[in-house]
Parts: structure tokens; C-alpha cells; sequence
């Protein structure tokens, strides 16, 4: 057994490499997906490419793990317990690596929106303001029913002993990148969208909610929360513009986080 005691330091700076190659690879995907369109490859084509692409690496990795061997000389207790988590990590990348195959929808489509949105030129100011009629008011997302709405799905939040953080100040910055045009209708989009993501957040919550072995260093301390399925529904409905509300107002370590175990169609994290 590995007497190796936890390094916060070391850790730390684990997370900062991981960090800095989940960057990179974001742009180059940005720069594959804009090299593809202009040789006329489209939209879904391009996913599927760079999808197959990445479940290879996941699966050379794969690869790499399952020929590892232990120490030379260990004893067979410590050589019996080396393959078993061999094992089970390999088998763990090749769920990562037959989902990453086929759930990379969107992603260039959005690069495409992001492409167009970067290049387009600052419009002149206008000789006189365009007279618009008033629409009125924008309806206004009350945060105690959001709140009620997430809590009636209880298998994909924590315990309420078991929560880290009273509601509050994340909620109000998630709600903050729901646009004024998406708020009628809101409660009933969310409750979709939990409903269609229920394996994915009751094994988020399993895999890094309260209790779990990746939780007990003190990170992913918004996994489990009520405000978190708004988050995620945000991440994935407009991650640019939460990305930014978030910025402005949170330590962006706890959206890094979430982001990490969600795995987002667009990943921002830096």
C-alpha cells in the first residue's frame, strides 16, 4: 500500500497543467473546426471528426494504462491490487472514450457562431436613434421558485445536511446569464433539461458529490447543490455568457470545477 501522504502544493499544480492542456486543446479545436469549414466540411461532419479524434486519445490512453506494470519486485499482495486498479481506471476511460465518440454535438456550430461574432465589424453609430416601440418589462426569474422547482429532484442534489453552501450568490449570478427572452418559460425549460440529463447528473453526483473520495480534498464543492442544475443548464445553453457573468462576481475555481465533471459541449475553463 502507498504510504504517499495528499500534497496540496503538488496538487495544486496538477490541476494547473491539467488546466493549461484543457486550454489548449480548446483552441486547437477552435482551429481545427475553422480549418474544416474552409475546405467545406460541415457542421456535423466536423463533430464527428473531432470527436473520433479525441476518443482516440482517451483510448491510447487507455492503452498506456492497461500495459502498465507494477514495481519490479513488489510483493504479490501490492501486484494483485496494482491490476485491480488497473482495471478498473482502463475500464473508465473506455466509457470516457465511447462517450466522448458520440457526444460532441453542436461544438462546431458553435465555433462557427463564435467565428462570426469575433469578426464582425463595430457598427457605425447611427445619425438618430431608431424609434422602437417598448416591449416592456422582461419577466423576472424569481430565485426562491427556481430554487423550489430544482429541489423536486431530489436524486441529483445532496442531502441538505451535506451541502456545502447556503443558497445564495451563485444561484444569483447562473440566473444573471439566463437572457431576458429566455425567462417566460424558464422553470419548465430547467425541469426539461434535468429530466433529460438525469444519468449524467445522478453520476456526477456520485462520482463527486458530498462523501466521495474526490470531495474530500475540498473541491468540487458545488456538486449536489440546488443552484448547480441552473449552472449546468447554463453551461450548456449559454456558456459564454455564464462564463462572463461569473467572472465578474465568483472565484472561477468552483465553475472550473463543476465544469470539469460535467463536460460541457463548449469547455471554457483556463
Amino acid at each position: 500500500m502507498s504510504t504517499e501522504q495528499y500534497d496540496p502544493v503538488a496538487y495544486g499544480q496538477e490541476l494547473a497543467a491539467v488546466s493549461h492542456h484543457q486550454t489548449e486543446a480548446t483552441s486547437a479545436r477552435f482551429v481545427v473546426f475553422q480549418a474544416l469549414a474552409a475546405v467545406g466540411i460541415g457542421h456535423e461532419q466536423a463533430d464527428d471528426i473531432v470527436a473520433a479524434l479525441e476518443a482516440g486519445a482517451v483510448a491510447s490512453a487507455h492503452t498506456w494504462i492497461s500495459e502498465s506494470s507494477p514495481p519490479h519486485g513488489a510483493e504479490p499482495r501490492f501486484e494483485d491490487g496494482w491490476f485491480a486498479g488497473v482495471r478498473d481506471v482502463a475500464s473508465h476511460l473506455r466509457r470516457i472514450a465511447d462517450t466522448t465518440a458520440t457526444t460532441g454535438r453542436g461544438r462546431a456550430a458553435s465555433s462557427a457562431m463564435l467565428l462570426a461574432h469575433l469578426q464582425q465589424p463595430a457598427s457605425p453609430a447611427p445619425q438618430e436613434d431608431p424609434v422602437e416601440e417598448d416591449p416592456g418589462p422582461a419577466p423576472v426569474l424569481d430565485s426562491k421558485d427556481v430554487l423550489a422547482a430544482a429541489e423536486r429532484f431530489p436524486w441529483a442534489l445532496a442531502a441538505p445536511a451535506a451541502r456545502h453552501w447556503p443558497d445564495g450568490e451563485f444561484l444569483d449570478v447562473a440566473l444573471s446569464a439566463v437572457r431576458a427572452e429566455e425567462r417566460e418559460g424558464y422553470i419548465e425549460r430547467l425541469e426539461a433539461f434535468v429530466e433529460q440529463h438525469r444519468p449524467r447528473l445522478e453520476e456526477m453526483l456520485r462520482t463527486h458529490g458530498p462523501g466521495s473520495k474526490p470531495a474530500s480534498h475540498g473541491r468540487y464543492a458545488l456538486i449536489g447543490q440546488p443552484e448547480t442544475l441552473v449552472i449546468v443548464e447554463r453551461m450548456e445553453s449559454a456558456p459564454f455568457l455564464l462564463r462572463g457573468q461569473w467572472e465578474k462576481e465568483l472565484e472561477t475555481v468552483f465553475l472550473d470545477d463543476l465544469e470539469f465533471v460535467w463536460g460541457p459541449r463548449i469547455r471554457l475553463s483556463r
